[in-house]
């Protein structure tokens, strides 16, 4: 559903996206500048007064039907747990320039970073699918590496999607509710490659939240930053819980298939896993 006016300004996407940074860092899903986080606003907004130093850049994969549309990117080798200190030194603005091929990085005087995140074919792959199929004026992205949600991911029985989702969901009742259609899973890639960006791509079309195999997690929303953190953290405590009873011995049962089904029954939920 496409974000309703009155319309969030700048000043308030930002500090929405230093919230969402600090809370990835407060679940340990961002050792040292590990992640990223972008977000696309389909509503006129001028970064000039906050982001007034400009030049071009060439864009990994050309976007013609997106020119003119704006991001807020965060900048390569910031820790997500300080932009809310900073957000214009740690974010840049990116408006699509005409053609697709480049754009307009704009920054601040005391920007403190050279380039944009590594991912940034990812993200901006993940948001061009979503803002074309779906003509949403509003979407985030956000890249973590939660611990338990990585570790298991060098497990092998874990790397089999369906065995995955089985295994996480069904610790808390909210975990189904908020991640009904599952956790997607990728195989590793190669950090930054177009592999990885198309793997992601396909993933989050059917996922809110996709796994990367041996690196972190990804997660979008069309609602707001915060909530695509939500779901970071909603999949991490989903891990955790799983690798507590793997240390315990897999003493805990966890809910039922049964029980699984009686949750989804009651609040509509519609899912393949039980």
């Amino acid at each position: 559903m496409p974000v309703q006016a009155p319309y969030p300004g700048l000043s308030e996407i930002m500090e929405l996206m230093g919230e969402a940074g600090r809370r990835i860092s407060e679940i340990d899903a961002s050792e040292g500048a590990a992640g990223n986080i972008s977000v696309y606003i389909g509503w006129p907004l001028d970064p000039r007064r906050k982001f007034p130093v400009q030049r071009e850049l060439e864009l990994p994969s050309p976007l013609p039907d997106l020119v003119g549309s704006l991001f807020l990117i965060t900048g390569s080798g910031r820790r997500l747990r300080e932009i809310h200190y900073d957000p214009p030194a740690n974010l840049g603005a990116l408006v699509i320039n005409p053609g697709g091929k480049t754009a307009q990085l704009f920054t601040a005087p005391n920007c403190l970073f050279e380039r944009l995140t590594s991912e940034l074919n990812s993200h901006l792959a993940v948001h061009h699918d979503q803002i074309t199929s779906t003509g949403t004026n509003f979407h985030a992205v956000i890249h973590a590496q939660p611990p338990h949600l990585t570790y298991l991911s060098h497990v092998p029985r874990y790397q089999d999607e369906s065995y995955l989702n089985r295994h996480l969901l069904h610790w808390q009742p909210e975990l189904i509710i908020n991640l009904p259609e599952g956790i997607g899973y990728i195989p590793f890639c190669i950090p930054g490659s177009a592999e990885l960006m198309g793997h992601t791509l396909a993933k989050l079309r059917e996922h809110r939240v996709v796994l990367w195999g041996k690196h972190g997690a990804m997660a979008r929303s069309d609602m707001s930053v915060k909530r695509a953190s939500d779901r970071i953290e909603y999949a991490e405590t989903a891990a955790k819980y799983e690798y507590m009873n793997l240390v315990n011995g897999e003493a805990g049962e966890g809910l039922t298939d049964e029980q699984m089904r009686a949750i989804c029954k009651a609040f509509n939920i519609k899912q393949s896993f039980y």
